[in-house]
């Protein structure tokens, strides 16, 4: 795989599981073709760049005088970019490691509140049998074990014929962990199986996928999800911009985290290669504690 292919990759990733808008993947393809370029004159490119021709890169991004926040976009692009490459495990170090994050305040994932998460579940099941039936199964799937959206779509059936208590994922760089299902995804997950076989290919009697679709791959696109989502996320009486398949990973880790769960257990059960990826949910779930502190301890509610 070249290296432009590990941006085009890069960006489908984006698009896919973090459901960025167009005018995001614009900019970052961007960003990137102008780091290509500065490390294509140094006579490197994304595979054998080291820290050094990042830092000489983010030192011409300021000599150049570019406006602030574009120059925080170019190293955030960066540094995100080489975090996806080594998760993929395409390359075994990360050169941006040495650059400093832009400091505009780190943005905190989107999140949904328990409360959304289930008027998004209850929503899936207003559809008719068989559509809202896969649609409530994958997305119980996702809250229950923090799922990636190519990890759901690449699910296999077999697993599920009894019922399984847990998941064996292959993640990011082909790597392995145990995903947990609670009952309520195996239950979503064994009302869905009724259903399945409308939505194998025509002509096609058997699937290993536990996701059948009638389109080129057979099996549903991550695309495909989104756009179900999102009709969900409506008719739930949610902002569609809030909710993605990626967002529902979000809700995952941090309610858990809210709920008193270990950080490295999170990092563990998400898959995560470097704590500090995980880190981001511990933010959230302290906006929520704070929340809580403030709302419902009485001297705080005199104070007000």
């Amino acid at each position: 795989m070249s290296a432009s292919d590990w941006a085009e990759a890069f960006l489908e990733m984006m698009a896919a599981e973090r459901a960025a808008a167009t005018h995001t993947l614009t900019a970052y393809r961007r960003d990137l073709a102008d780091a290509r370029g500065f490390l294509s004159r140094r006579g490197e490119d994304f595979k054998t760049a080291g820290p050094a021709d990042l830092e000489a890169y983010v030192a011409d991004l300021a000599a150049r005088g570019l406006a602030s926040a574009t120059a925080a976009r170019r190293r955030s692009a960066l540094r995100q970019f080489y975090r996806f490459v080594l998760d993929e495990g395409w390359r075994a170090d990360d050169p941006t490691r040495r650059i400093e994050a832009p400091r505009r305040g780190r943005p905190l994932p989107k999140v949904l509140s328990r409360r959304e998460v289930e008027a998004l579940i209850a929503a899936a099941k207003t559809k008719d049998g068989k559509a809202g039936a896969r649609l409530e199964a994958m997305i119980e799937l996702i809250y229950a074990s923090g799922l990636r959206i190519s990890e759901l779509v690449a699910l296999p059936l077999a697993p599920f014929a009894h019922t399984p208590s847990h998941l064996m994922v292959k993640g990011k760089g082909g790597k392995e962990r145990l995903a947990p299902l609670n009952e309520a995804a195996r239950a979503a997950v064994s009302a869905y199986l009724v259903h399945r076989p409308a939505f194998l290919p025509i002509g096609v009697k058997a699937s290993p996928w536990l996701f059948p679709s009638r389109g080129a791959s057979g099996r549903l696109t991550p695309r495909r999800f989104a756009q179900l989502l999102d009709e969900a996320a409506r008719d739930a009486g949610i902002d569609a911009a809030r909710v993605s398949p990626h967002v529902l990973r979000h809700a995952f880790a941090t309610h858990l985290l809210e709920g008193g769960a270990d950080l490295r257990i999170v990092q563990t059960l998400l898959g995560h290669a470097d704590i500090a990826t995980t880190q981001i949910y511990t933010h959230l779930a302290q906006d929520h504690l704070r929340s809580v502190v403030q709302t419902r301890h009485p001297l705080a509610r005199k104070a007000s």
